[in-house]
Parts: structure tokens; sequence; C-alpha cells
């Protein structure tokens, strides 16, 4: 063993050839592994010199009532509404609440959740970043004992607990609404392609488009990066072709916010030029011009169970034989920016 190496419980786990969260659990006193098996832990632990680092000092019995949340920006309209309901459960319940941003990046994400941890927070709940494209930092975590629940964008596979929307149904509704509006050349701007949230939305819309015999074409399906003026680059060029498309579906607020800037830029009117719907929690919606069809989600109902989910698992000390996936339903918003002239709003199911 290199002597300037820091032991870790990965190292003990390969030295007895047992698992990592079998050697997290010993070293906690959990009583749900064989004592025998606890005690040659523990022997080769301190054989081995092994100090707990910064993430395991937080994993100790003695709660300190306070939970971490890493969220891409708290400006964003989803994130403080998602927050607002977080503190409120958590506030009921004894807890505080420390709150982190990513801003959409995988280098900050990873380094703020450490440092969440290390501040001994009793559990973490997180949206991803943009950038994100496996989640081995939140498994780490989740190894070494750290309650995790995962919100919105959200690692499919890992083992935690999640709170999603009907990301599917919502983006089919709104792509369906545009056709039934007479759009037959329906663009959808999205973000990146690793995220399942982009996959879930980018197969509403594409089933939508099928289901009405439309097809899809490759050239717009445009995955954005959150630069604001990589996204007006992508925008503009977008309109600017020879064959513009008629209307577009975008899959984040920020995306339809920009469509509405670079589309007044361009002396273009919605929707008489081209139409727009998208997914949205921006309570202004409503009242811009033209006001923005769309997407609405449940940002408070969804704060409200991750906490509940998270304090519920603080509580109980032990890890879950089994993982909840709780699925919100989402609400289209008809409004003036994708209603085409002379044709009736139609109302969605």
């Amino acid at each position: 063993m290199n002597p300037l190496h820091d032991i870790t419980i990965k190292d003990i786990a390969q030295r007895l050839n047992v698992s990592v969260s079998t050697v997290s659990r010993a070293l906690r006193g959990s009583t749900d592994i064989k004592k025998e098996t606890r005690e040659l832990i523990l022997q080769v632990a301190d054989e081995l010199n092994y100090r707990p680092n910064p993430i395991a000092l937080s994993l100790k019995d003695k709660k300190t009532k306070v939970i971490g949340v890493m969220v891409q920006e708290i400006a964003n309209n989803y994130c403080s509404a998602t927050i607002a309901g977080i503190e409120d459960y958590a506030n009921k319940m004894g807890y505080q609440v420390l709150i982190s941003q990513s801003h959409e990046k995988y280098d900050v994400e990873v380094t703020n959740l450490h440092l969440l941890a290390s501040r001994r927070v009793d559990g973490i709940i997180i949206t991803l970043s943009n950038e994100t494209k496996n989640a081995a930092h939140l498994q780490d975590l989740i190894d070494k004992g750290m309650p995790v629940v995962m919100f919105d964008r959200v690692c499919e596979y890992l083992p935690s607990h999640k709170v999603i929307v009907d990301d599917y149904e919502g983006s089919y509704n709104a792509t369906e609404h545009l056709i039934q509006q007479g759009y037959k050349h329906i663009a959808h701007l999205t973000i990146s392609p690793s995220l399942a949230i982009t996959q879930r939305r980018l197969k509403g819309y594409k089933d939508a488009l099928k289901a009405c015999g439309l097809k899809t074409k490759k050239e717009w399906i445009i995955h954005c990066d959150f630069d604001p003026g990589h996204m007006e680059k992508d925008v503009r060029n977008l309109l600017s072709g020879p064959h513009r498309p008629d209307a577009i579906f975008s899959s984040v607020e920020r995306l339809s916010m920009v469509c509405l800037k670079v589309m007044k830029q361009m002396n273009l009117k919605v929707p008489d030029d081209v139409a727009i719907a998208g997914f949205s929690d921006n309570p202004v919606s409503g009242f811009l011009s033209p006001a923005l069809t769309s997407v609405a989600q449940p940002t408070f109902e969804i704060g409200q169970h991750a906490a509940a989910l998270l304090i519920s698992q603080i509580e109980t000390k032990e890890r879950p034989k089994e993982y909840s996936t709780i699925q919100l339903k989402t609400r289209l918003d008809i409004r003036e920016s994708s209603l085409a002239k002379k044709q009736p709003a139609h109302t969605l199911p």
C-alpha cells in the first residue's frame, strides 16, 4: 500500500472482498450485517489506519437536521419554486435547507456536492446539470451512506428515490396541440441528449408527429447548451434557413424565451410567422406579448415530495430495500403564442 495514499472504505472492501456498502454500514455500527463481519472490518480499518474523510464524518448518528439541495440556478423559476416546496416541508419537520448551484457545469456540480457533504448535511436533493453525463459522484456518496433524492433531471439507473413529471405526455400534448392548430413543420429545441428528461420529451415530440402522419426532420431537432450566445445563434440559424419551421416546441423555459427574443430581433411575428410552445414554469408566461403556451409542472408539489422522501430515509437510518419514483402530471396551458388565426383553440384532456 502506498504510504502517501489516503485509506478509503474501498481499500478495506478490496482487502476483505466485501462490498463498499457493507464496509460503510459496519463503520457506522449498523446491525444489519453479521457481528463477525463487522468486527473483522473494524479490525482491518484499524490495521490500515483508516480515518474517515469529511464526507464520512457527516454520516455519524448525530443528525445536523440540515439537508443539502443542488440545483442549476436559484434564479431559474422551476428551481426556485421547487426549493420553496422543499423548504416548506423540511421546515415543518424541523430541518433547515442548504442550497448550492451547479450553473449547468458538471465540475461545479461535483465540487459543490462534496462541499455540501463536508458540511455534514443529513442528505441531498439534486437535479442534474446539463453537462452531467454520468452519476459516479452521486453513486460515491450513496456508497458512503449519504441519502440522495433526485428530481426533474434524474439518472434512471442510480439507486435513489426520484420525483419527476410525465415528460413524455407533456411533450406529446404540446406537439399534438401545435399540429391541431394546423402547423406541420415543427422544430424541437432541447438540451443535452444524455439526460433522461431530454430523451422522454424528445420521444413525446416524435410520437406525436408520427401519430399525426408527419415526419421527423433531424435538422429540426437541435440540442443546445446554456451559453446565451450559443442558444441565440442556434435559434437564428434555425429561423434563417431556406425551409423555416412554422412552429417550435422547446423542452425548457429558457429556450422559449430565447426564441421570443430572436424572433423579435428578426422582425418575425408570433404566432403568425412561427408559433411557440414549450415547457415553462415562469408565472409571467401568461402576461408576455404574446402570452406563451406552456406545459406547466407542479413545482411546489415536486419539492414537497422530494423533501418527504429524503427526510423519511434519514429518519429510518437504513438504506431502502426498494426505491420509489413519483411521477406527477403536467398541464398544458394554451395561450396566444401557439394559436393559429381563424382556428379555435383545442383543449386537450
